[in-house]
């Protein structure tokens, strides 16, 4: 067999199968197949074998080998949840919130999001893709291959045009695989404070529509996803319901950022209306784990953002897979609470605070993440059919991810077939 790329001998390749065609679920979260001295054949970017090296290398020959001796080889990681299109910096706000100011405190007097919203407005779209691409280019160096961008830093029609274009326009020029997100509704703009609901109208009436009709002028072969914030003194859970519902109807597929700090009954809306994901889930209720957890609806938990508040509450992620929920893991990339760009960074974080497995966070950055942007047919998993995104690992074991942090163990990067990084 004629292949593009062979990569072989890897210590370990965790192929990371898909359960029935859909995500790791419940108990069932974990499951690598693993292969030892293992090998995984590459043609015009799809995985088209994966094999022990001594079953697999006699019959292939490859136009460019990857000796991966003594190291892991795995899919590439998605991060299904970032907000990377910003401009400036809040490392002012972080050291008020080390003197004691919370985080929603400091919202209410101006900052937060709207400090973010006002650097971002002033900023044409190249501004903006300067901007994120370095961010990127590190994301890419630490293992993400595909990786969900929120817009929300507008909180206009026009700014949240210029966010979107530039989320494409990175998209097309960097290996990275970007899905986008609409966030008109990540806070209530400064000139709407006391009319939140005059501000919904705005999202729903004139931002939706103009986002759609970008979106196809752009050429995209879906609408982007539609997020909105449910929290208190963000959107309750009417005003959160009636953008969903609204976004629904347009044809755009859901997200929504639930339970960070109080639950307002969004996990359920979110199962109720089939959203693809349910993002944060801190604060969230046990009968609202059952609801998520017999939906189709899959639970992102972001460990960076309590840690980068320095706060004692993480995800109940044993009761969501108690209840046979879909895990997945992301870094939240953003300016405000968790600027982090190394997904093997979230991996330790949930192995310790989330109590999850090596093998689980794995898979839950991998396969399982991929289902949250709706590309789990195609990216997180080294099945044959799937897209070639692979990372060699410089470990001599999968369970050395969570269990080392503060290095970079990747040092190869593939993507759809093409080595990208190469350390």
């Amino acid at each position: 067999m004629q292949v593009d790329l062979l990569v072989h001998s890897a210590a370990q390749v965790c192929t990371i199968p898909p359960q029935a065609h859909g995500p790791q679920r419940g108990a069932d979260l974990g499951e690598l197949g693993l292969i030892p001295d293992g090998a995984v054949a590459i043609k015009a970017g799809r995985v088209v074998a994966v094999g022990k090296t001594a079953d697999l290398r006699p019959g292939v020959q490859a136009a460019r080998e990857i000796d991966a001796r003594g190291r892991v080889v795995c899919p590439g990681f998605v991060d299904p949840h970032t907000h990377l299109v910003w401009m400036g910096d809040r490392a002012n706000e972080f050291e008020q919130r080390i003197a004691g100011a919370t985080y929603m405190e400091i919202m209410a007097a101006g900052g937060g999001i709207m400090s973010t919203v006002r650097a971002t407005r002033a900023a044409s779209v190249a501004e903006m893709v300067a901007e994120m691409r370095p961010r990127l280019d590190r994301m890419l160096a630490h293992g993400a291959t595909t990786v969900e961008v929120k817009t929300g830093y507008g909180l206009e029609t026009a700014t949240e045009l210029r966010q979107l274009e530039a989320i494409v326009a990175l998209d097309r020029e960097h290996p990275v695989t970007l899905v986008p997100t609409f966030m008109g509704a990540h806070a209530i703009p400064a000139e709407y404070q006391g009319r939140a609901d005059a501000y919904v109208a705005l999202v729903i009436e004139e931002m939706l529509p103009a986002v759609a009709e970008r979106s196809r002028a752009l050429g995209l072969e879906r609408l982007p996803f539609c997020d909105v914030f449910c929290e208190e003194g963000v959107f309750d859970l009417e005003q959160t319901r009636q953008i969903l519902t609204a976004a629904r109807d347009l044809g755009f597929p859901l997200k929504i950022h639930v339970d960070e700090f109080k639950s307002l009954g969004g996990t359920r809306l979110a199962a109720e209306l089939g959203a693809t994901s349910a993002e944060h889930l801190v604060t969230t209720p046990p009968d609202e784990i059952a609801a998520l957890g017999t939906s189709d609806t899959v639970a992102v938990s972001l460990p960076c953002t309590p840690f980068g508040l320095a706060h004692h509450d993480y995800t109940p992620a044993q009761a969501f897979l108690e209840a046979g929920a879909a895990l997945a893991l992301a870094t939240d990339c953003n300016p405000g609470t968790a600027w982090n760009e190394s997904v093997p960074f979230v991996l330790a974080l949930a192995c310790r605070y989330l109590r999850l497995t090596q093998a689980q966070a794995l898979v839950a950055a991998t396969l399982n993440a991929a289902f949250a942007v709706g590309l789990g047919d195609r990216v997180g998993s080294l099945t044959p059919g799937y897209q070639a995104d692979l990372l060699v690992l410089d470990l001599p074991d999968y369970r050395h991810l969570g269990y080392r942090f503060g290095s970079n163990p990747v040092v190869v990067v593939v993507k759809a077939g093409e080595v990208v990084v190469e350390a």
